[in-house]
């Protein structure tokens, strides 16, 4: 594999993973974005991830290693992420059962444990989240793209969730930066991790069983995570017009780019 393949993978998960940056900004500036944006870009973010996932990902595995071979590997993905979830939960702020709002009157050191609780929990879910931005880079550089585009989308959120509990605690800007960015740094350092475990054992066979986990992965993520939370918004129709806008968008990008 190129060794400047292998760079610019590097380069779209640490750019992927530090969109939670832009997600602490916002928190800081405006605190909580509106219901209609954050469902639509959720959406979009879950569409984008959902089709990229079954149109390439597996398509490319299922012609390496074969039918079963590759929906196992795709099952495979979808339980580690799964038990990650179930053992390590994180929430985006405006869910109901975060605490996110003065009216609800929370005390400092419980908005502080709160965004601390929610950065690891970020931190965690993003180190799977870069090994899927690297290995999707790996095959081809415009899925691999995509991938960082669609995580970078719903690593805003993110971000803010961490920034604005923080900040309502501390009244520190650089304290809620600081935390934000430390979620997203686990991004590129699953990238890291990837490369140094893939890259000596790396054939077209163990390339295709992680592209499949790594469509398991995705899939999981959004149905289970985006999908849910752009609901939570309450908004009612943007959230499926934000996955039909992403499907769309990323199977014209893929027919542009053939």
């Amino acid at each position: 594999m190129e060794g400047s393949r292998i760079g610019i993978a590097l380069l779209l998960t640490a750019g992927a993973g530090l969109s939670t940056t832009i997600g602490s900004v916002l928190g800081l500036a405006v605190r909580k974005p509106g219901p209609k944006f954050m469902g639509f870009t959720l959406g979009f973010s879950a569409g984008v991830m959902i089709l990229v996932s079954f149109m390439e990902l597996m398509q490319g595995a299922m012609k390496s290693i074969g039918f079963m071979a590759a929906h196992v590997a795709f099952f495979l993905g979808m339980i580690g992420i799964f038990l990650i979830d179930f053992l390590v939960p994180h929430e985006y702020i405006g869910q109901h059962d975060h605490p996110p709002d003065e009216t609800e009157d929370p005390t400092k050191s419980g908005l502080m444990r709160t965004g601390m609780l929610v950065a690891f929990g970020i931190g965690i879910h993003n180190f799977p989240e870069g090994m899927a931005t690297f290995a999707g880079a790996l095959e081809d550089v415009n899925v691999g793209i995509a991938i960082a585009i669609a995580i970078a989308i719903h690593n805003i959120p993110e971000g803010l969730a961490v920034s604005a509990p923080i900040y309502a605690a501390t009244g520190s800007r650089g304290k809620a930066f600081l935390w934000s960015f430390l979620s997203g740094v686990s991004e590129p350092i699953g990238a890291g991790l990837a490369a140094l475990v893939l890259m000596p054992i790396l054939t077209p066979t163990v390339l295709a069983w992680v592209l499949g986990g790594v469509a398991g992965i995705m899939v999981a993520i959004s149905i289970d995570e985006l999908v849910p939370a752009a609901k939570s918004y309450g908004s009612e129709h943007t959230p499926i017009v934000g996955v039909i806008a992403g499907m769309f968008v990323m199977a014209l990008s893929l027919w542009l780019l053939q």
